[in-house]
């Protein structure tokens, strides 16, 4: 794979800490206002937060008609995961947080992982099969690489029986319809936890919107991260 761009959050101090991984969606990148903001009030309670580009988005190599696809974000995902699980000032507590097609991959991440690590999707679809037959991926900029995996069925859904997972929906999304949200909710196994956000769009642009989600996710990460390990 190409080379991905990586920023990381890290608390004051000379601590070790846990680490929330965080997957944008399919055009966004790394450099969202969402994403600042999570770094910020993570570290400032002590949890340190990576955000990065997936390949052909942002300032990672490649384009993205040419390199998306689910299983190379996938790929990707686990591979920050890996090289973050080396980092001297990381302790191997980590967490997944992902919004809209972000939180889809996220999900197939720590399937992949089969290692039971809390995951916060915010509006994450449940079915990439019930998107495509709405408008949601008109105008998209997905190539070839994108169309032929969606039409092998392999990532069609969400995958089931994730634990540890808390839905994050908006109310009015405008493109990840709040069925999703219920749905994914509805295939995780416990500890789980549906919040549905009153009024808040697909982007959660509203201040409050999103100081709520974030400090929702905090919590839910401060819960279910594992325990710390045994020095």
């Amino acid at each position: 794979m190409g080379l991905v761009s990586l920023v990381l959050h890290l608390p004051a101090g000379e601590g070790r800490a846990a680490c929330v991984v965080a997957c944008h969606g399919l055009r966004a990148s790394k450099d969202s206002d969402k994403y600042l903001l999570l770094g910020d009030e993570f570290t400032r309670a002590g949890v340190a937060l990576a955000r990065f580009d997936f390949r052909g988005s942002g300032e990672s190599e490649g384009l993205v008609e040419a390199e998306t696809t689910v299983a190379s974000r996938v790929d990707d995902a686990l591979a920050v995961l890996a090289c973050l699980s080396q980092h001297p000032r990381l302790e191997g507590r980590f967490g997944l947080l992902g919004s809209s097609m972000g939180g889809f991959v996220a999900l197939h991440a720590r399937a992949a992982l089969g290692d039971s690590i809390p995951v916060v999707t915010w509006n994450a679809p449940a079915s990439l099969a019930k998107l495509a037959a709405s408008a949601a991926f008109e105008d998209t900029g997905l190539g070839a690489p994108f169309l032929a995996e969606f039409a092998t069925g392999r990532y069609a859904e969400a995958p089931a029986g994730i634990d540890r997972h808390l839905v994050i929906q908006s109310e009015a999304d405008e493109t990840v319809s709040a069925d999703h949200g219920v749905a994914l909710h509805a295939r995780a196994h416990e500890p789980r936890e549906l919040i549905i956000i009153p009024g808040a769009d697909h982007r959660i642009t509203n201040p409050e919107h999103r100081r709520h989600a974030v400090a929702r996710s905090f919590a839910w990460f401060e819960q279910h991260l594992p325990a710390r390990a045994k020095s």
